[in-house]
């Protein structure tokens, strides 16, 4: 089935009756009423649904037909939206409903969507026990941010967004979009640049504290990428910060102590995900709270060859940054 036309900004959320998609909805109709955006429940029973209806029959109980299937999708999707419609009453709220495989449903809406969001994984023994087969594939393809939601504590959204950044002119999106998101929540935001250098492993090693001119020169790279942003979003309180590491790590355990994560995303096929993988994914698998993916544009000027302009592997006096 085709995708439905979407209306200009329309927020996608995707649901499959779990807990996971229950905090989905809630996150989704939150950032619905916040931007004023109209919100579609999604939900594909995809092949793996129809197979194991047609296995259940085989073992010698009564098969589940797709028409049965479809009107359990049905009230997968009506509990979806009561669920939005009673934590924000005013959203215009519209239903998806279809056969198929759920990760190409999810990435063909994106295409047209302002945002999907998503639970950390579906129903199911046969799932990912840690990120989910649709979350992550959804995310490494899609055209617009993905939002994948994972529990957090009560108290941790009060401490702001956290998000990545390299000063290139790319990530500029997934800049904006951090301060987009502490200014919707008015929340405080932290701008990370991450570093390597072999001797920040001594003990007492304070990347804050050196005095290092080319530390001195990454942190000026990092206030000048923050500057026009901080002008336009006034309300948002921005903290820079120099971490040591590579940038899943370091995003990852950050992650653990805030409300909500941002990483770009480098275009398939961009020198830098070759090089150095998939961020983004890396940090979905290791962070303990919600994290939105950002697709990051192609490079408008040719990729560096040598290891030293990635966030790859670290090597003796090496320095590294990247979002």
């Amino acid at each position: 089935m085709t995708s439905p036309s979407l209306a200009t900004g329309t927020i996608v959320v995707a649901v499959d009756g779990s807990q996971h998609a229950q905090r989905a909805v809630s996150w989704a109709a939150e950032q619905a009423h916040l931007e004023r955006r109209p919100l579609l429940v999604a939900h594909a029973a995809g092949e793996g649904d129809v197979r194991s209806a047609g296995w259940v029959g085989l073992a010698g109980t009564a098969p589940i037909e797709v028409p049965d299937l479809l009107r359990s999708s049905q009230h997968v999707v009506d509990d979806a939206v009561d669920l939005a419609l009673h934590l924000r009453p005013d959203l215009e709220v519209r239903r998806h409903l279809v056969l198929g495989d759920p990760r190409q449903v999810l990435v063909d809406l994106a295409d047209h969507a302002h945002l999907v969001v998503m639970g950390s994984h579906g129903r199911g023994v046969f799932r990912s026990i840690l990120l989910g087969s649709v979350s992550a594939a959804v995310a490494r393809a899609a055209a617009c941010p993905v939002v994948v939601c994972r529990p957090t504590p009560a108290d941790a959204t009060l401490r702001g967004v956290v998000v990545g950044a390299d000063g290139s002119p790319e990530s500029q999106v997934v800049l904006e979009f951090a301060f987009q998101q502490a200014s919707l929540r008015r929340l405080p935001l932290t701008v990370v640049r991450t570093f390597w250098d072999a001797r920040a492993v001594a003990p007492g090693y304070d990347a804050a504290l050196e005095a290092d001119p080319e530390l001195d020169e990454l942190r000026r790279l990092l206030a000048e990428s923050a500057a026009g942003l901080s002008e336009k979003y006034p309300d948002v309180p921005v903290t820079l910060r120099l971490a040591h590491g590579l940038v899943d790590q370091a995003l990852s355990a950050l992650a653990e102590d805030w409300g909500l994560v941002v990483v770009g995303r480098q275009p398939i096929g961009s020198l830098r995900r070759i090089v150095g993988g998939s961020v983004a994914i890396a940090v979905l698998e290791r962070a303990r709270c919600t994290v939105a993916v950002v697709p990051e544009p192609e490079a408008t000027e040719p990729e560096a060859t040598e290891p030293e302009s990635t966030a790859a592997g670290p090597g003796a006096g090496d320095r590294t940054a990247g979002s």
